[in-house]
């Protein structure tokens, strides 16, 4: 399960991973209401994460690692709390949470750490065959995260294999 946290809309992808092509299984946002205090938006999202994990039952949750720049400081406070809710959600499930940089995501995806937001979803539209470019930003930035830690699993796999075929 691939999330994009947010305090409006958090982005949330899951896949399933069978063999080395991924499967989209659901995507869609949980919003909280702009205007709310904090706490309730916060509640909203550990209430939301918590019930797509309780539906979908994923085995991993996935998130890219907070960014913050010494202009927006304010920017990664907040997203820390949405972070927390959701590593809040999930460990409440005793379900593992990974973290990506930004950097790592999208060179997983398109090759360039530094790639558009526009390139990241139009490789996720390839990924998995969609019509159309994964809409709201949130969805594709969800299905992105996922899709980074499948193919970081496929290279684990494919390294260990070549561990075990050279005698190590």
């Amino acid at each position: 399960m691939g999330i994009d946290p947010g305090l409006a809309a958090t982005g949330y992808g899951i896949i399933e991973t069978c063999g080395r092509v991924p499967s989209l299984i659901e995507a869609g946002v949980v919003r909280a209401r702009a205007k709310d205090p904090l706490e309730k938006r916060l509640l909203d999202l550990f209430t939301g994460t918590t019930e797509i994990i309780a539906e979908f039952e994923p085995t991993v949750v996935v998130i890219e690692e907070l960014y913050s720049t010494y202009a927006h400081p304010r920017t990664a406070i907040m997203m820390g709390h949405a972070r927390g809710a959701i590593f809040t959600a999930a460990a409440s499930r005793g379900l593992p949470v990974v973290s990506y940089a930004s950097t790592r995501i999208k060179n997983s995806l398109t090759g360039h750490g530094r790639a558009s937001k526009e390139q990241v979803q139009k490789m996720v539209q390839h990924a998995f065959g969609l019509p159309e470019l994964p809409n709201p930003p949130d969805v594709a930035d969800a299905l992105a995260v996922a899709l980074c830690h499948h193919n970081a699993l496929l290279h684990q796999l494919q390294a260990r294999g070549a561990a075990a075929r050279r005698g190590r």
